[in-house]
């Protein structure tokens, strides 16, 4: 059987929010990207004019959804929403930053540092179930666009789980690799399974927050 043809995908996480600056968890609360947020966006243009995108896909939560749309206007092709791009569901942490989440939630706290992958946050999603949605709907676009390049735009929780597929590193083990605001990240998909091209460009960028959970 001939081999399928790889498919290169460029993942983009969302510009700033004011929660991302106050260290706020967003999880799936669907919080508007601000003023800096609006500017990363627009710094992406110039890198994503040169390449040929067969496609262009979005978390349908706002701050995705409005980063893409500034983003590729001029670009020629719509936006279609992929809702297993969304960031995980972090239950009854989201809305508080780390600091409030460990007085108020102290055991879902320490699951959540210690990267326990079958918690849930008592009403959200469990790592393992994250990973699956998200992999899952990224093998579900390889699939469709074998041979193609594709534009996705996302979140931190999402980047985070395909470096980890792409990489062979643990779900659970500690995250020592930056996921920054509006970052051009590099990856395929073939045969073998997923690879790493490049990660983390903010040369575009004058600055870009790391991850958190949002």
């Amino acid at each position: 059987m001939p081999n399928t043809p790889r498919t290169r995908f460029c993942l983009v996480r969302h510009g700033e929010t004011d929660w991302n600056g106050e260290r706020r968890i967003q999880g799936q609360i669907d919080i508007d990207l601000n003023a800096s947020g609006e500017a990363q966006a627009r710094a992406l243009r110039p890198g994503l004019a040169q390449q040929g995108f067969a496609a262009i896909y979005s978390s349908d939560l706002l701050r995705a959804w409005r980063t893409a749309q500034i983003a590729t206007a001029g670009l020629g092709l719509a936006v279609a929403p992929a809702p297993t791009l969304r960031e995980r569901h972090f239950g009854v942490l989201q809305g508080a930053t780390l600091d409030e989440a460990s007085l108020r939630h102290p055991e879902v706290h320490r699951h959540h540092l210690a990267r326990t992958p079958d918690h849930d946050y008592e009403t959200g999603e469990s790592l393992v179930d994250f990973a699956a949605r998200v992999m899952g709907g990224l093998d579900a676009l390889a699939a469709r666009h074998a041979g193609q390049s594709v534009l996705a735009f996302t979140h931190g929780g999402v980047l985070d789980v395909a470096y980890r597929a792409a990489t062979g590193r643990a779900l659970d083990a500690a995250r020592d690799f930056p996921v920054a605001n509006a970052a051009f990240n590099w990856l395929e998909r073939d045969d073998h399974g997923w690879r790493l091209l490049a990660w983390a460009d903010c040369s575009h960028l004058t600055r870009a927050l790391d991850e958190l959970t949002g």
